[in-house]
């Protein structure tokens, strides 16, 4: 599953690895690519939105919205 975080309150290189390091700490959590103002953030489906709402606050910011992207395998 893929989830999409817009985040308030980053500016530079420093927030997109603090908010990186602390995704890294969140179980369920295979893939994070952080750029200032997202993250788009691969998981097993067991990571809930607050899971991540968390790890971004200790990081020092703000998820403003969510967006889930529930992929599912094409049909052969």
């Amino acid at each position: 599953m893929v989830t999409t975080a817009k985040i308030d309150g980053m500016s530079c290189s420093h927030c997109v690895r603090a908010v990186f390091t602390s995704l890294a700490g969140v179980k369920g959590v295979s893939r994070a690519d952080v750029s200032i103002g997202q993250a788009v953030i691969e998981h097993d489906g067991t990571v809930t939105n607050e899971a991540i709402r968390e790890a971004i606050s200790i990081a020092g910011y703000e998820v403003a919205d969510f967006r889930d992207d529930r992929r599912t395998l094409p049909v052969v």
